[in-house]
C-alpha cells in the first residue's frame, strides 16, 4: 500500500531502512529504534521550519497550535487540551463513536458488505465535533479536514510546487475553520481557531489512515480471535497502531548541530523520521500474544514534551472498533488505495461478515 500511494518516497525508504541512519545530500533519513527517540528528545528542532510538521501548521493556521510551539507556551496550550484528551475526556467522547459503529456496522449482520472508510470518517468527524463543541455535520468536517491536510501535504512537498498549492491549501483550512465555527458555543480568538483546526486535521487523518488498515491486517492475519479477547485486545490495538504506523514519517529540521547514531547533523539539515521502521513495522508483524515492548511501540506517538496528546483518544477509539468487528470476523472483498490523501489509507476497503453473532438468550433456569 505504502509504494502504491507514495510510490518513490517508500521505494527510497525501503532502500535505506536497514541503516539507523543514513544521509542524502541536507537530508538525514532515521530509521533505528534509539536514533529515532534522540532525535525526538535530544536535538534541538526548528518548530516552524517549512517542510516540517509545525511550519505546516504555522503557515495554515498563523502559529500558536501546539505542533509548532516550544517551551512554555507549548506546556501551556498543552495543558489547555489534557482535559478533553484525558481519561475523563475520553469517557465522555466514547458514546460518541459508538453509536457510530453500531449504525455503520449493522448491515453486517444482514450479510451486506461496509466500507470501513466512509464509516472511519464519521466516527473521526463525529469525534471531532463533540470535542471541539462545534454543530458541524460529521463527514463534511472529516472531509474538510482531509482536504486541508492533503492541500498542506502537496504544498510542502520537496522541488517545485504547482501552482496554486498555496491558494489551495488556504482555502481547505478556510473552509474546515468555517465549519468548526458552526455552532460553536463561544466565538474562539485567532490561536484557538488555529489550534481547533488543526486538532481537527490531526484527529480526522491519522483515523482514517489507521482504522481500515487495522481492520485488513485482522483480516489478512487472522487475528480476529484476539481481537475478540477483551484480555488480548488492549495489547492488539498497541500492535496494530505499532505496524500502520498512522504517520509513518515526521519531517523535522535540526535547529543546531547534533550526532545522531555517530551522524553529523548541522543546523538546517532536513531529519526524515522514518516511524515504521523505527518501531519494526516492516519486520515484525503484529501479535498481541508477543508484542512488541510499550516503549518501542508508542513511539508511533512520539517521544518526549512532544509526544501525540491524542494517544489515549486512538487507543480507545480502536479498542472499540475491534471489539465491534470481532463477531462478525469480517473478511476484505474490495479495497483501493488513496493516491491523494496526506497519509498512506485507503480510498476503499470493503468488509463482509464470514461469521453472524449469535443473538443472546436467557441462561437455562
Amino acid at each position: 500500500m505504502y509504494t502504491r500511494s507514495h510510490p518513490l518516497l517508500f521505494a527510497l525508504l525501503a532502500a535505506v531502512r536497514r541503516r539507523p541512519v543514513a544521509r542524502l545530500g541536507r537530508a538525514v533519513l532515521v530509521s533505528g529504534t534509539e536514533e529515532y527517540r534522540e532525535a525526538l528528545t535530544r536535538v534541538p528542532l526548528d518548530r516552524a521550519a517549512a517542510g516540517t510538521t509545525g511550519g505546516a501548521a504555522r503557515e495554515l493556521s498563523g502559529g500558536g497550535t501546539l505542533f509548532d510551539q516550544e517551551g512554555a507556551d507549548h506546556r501551556d496550550t498543552r495543558r489547555a487540551v489534557a482535559g478533553d484528551l484525558g481519561a475523563a475526556g475520553v469517557e465522555r467522547l466514547r458514546p460518541v463513536w459508538q453509536a457510530v459503529l453500531a449504525r455503520r456496522l449493522a448491515p453486517l449482520a444482514g450479510g451486506r458488505p461496509v466500507d470501513l472508510v466512509p464509516l472511519a470518517r464519521e466516527l473521526a468527524g463525529a469525534t471531532v465535533r463533540a470535542l471541539l463543541h462545534t454543530a458541524a455535520d460529521p463527514s463534511a468536517l472529516a472531509e474538510a479536514a482531509a482536504d486541508a491536510a492533503a492541500a498542506a501535504v502537496r504544498d510542502h512537498l520537496p522541488g517545485p510546487r504547482p501552482p496554486g498549492t498555496a491558494r489551495a491549501a488556504a482555502r481547505a483550512t478556510a473552509r474546515l475553520e468555517a465549519l468548526l465555527a458552526d455552532g460553536a458555543t463561544s466565538a474562539p480568538g485567532s490561536g484557538e481557531t488555529g489550534l481547533r483546526a488543526m486538532i481537527a486535521v490531526a484527529a480526522v487523518n491519522t483515523t482514517v489512515a489507521a482504522v481500515p488498515r487495522a481492520a485488513a491486517w485482522c483480516a489478512d492475519g487472522g487475528l480476529w480471535e484476539q481481537a475478540a479477547d477483551d484480555r488480548l485486545r488492549p495489547a492488539l490495538v498497541d500492535e496494530l497502531l505499532r505496524v500502520t504506523a498512522p504517520s509513518p514519517l515526521l519531517p523535522r529540521v535540526a535547529a543546531a548541530d547534533a550526532v545522531l547514531g555517530g551522524c553529523p547533523v548541522k543546523a538546517g539539515d532536513r531529519l526524515v523520521l522514518v516511524a515504521r521502521h523505527a518501531v519494526g513495522a516492516d519486520v515484525d508483524p503484529p501479535d498481541a500474544r508477543s508484542p512488541a515492548p510499550p516503549a518501542v511501540g508508542r513511539l508511533v506517538f512520539g517521544a518526549g514534551p512532544h509526544a501525540c496528546p491524542g494517544a489515549r483518544l486512538a487507543l480507545a477509539q480502536l479498542d472499540d472498533v475491534l471489539a465491534a468487528l470481532a463477531p462478525y470476523r469480517p473478511a476484505v472483498v474490495a479495497a483501493r488505495v488513496d493516491r491523494r490523501a496526506a497519509l498512506p489509507g485507503w480510498r476503499r476497503l470493503t468488509v463482509r461478515a464470514t461469521t453472524t453473532p449469535r443473538p443472546l438468550t436467557e441462561s437455562p433456569a
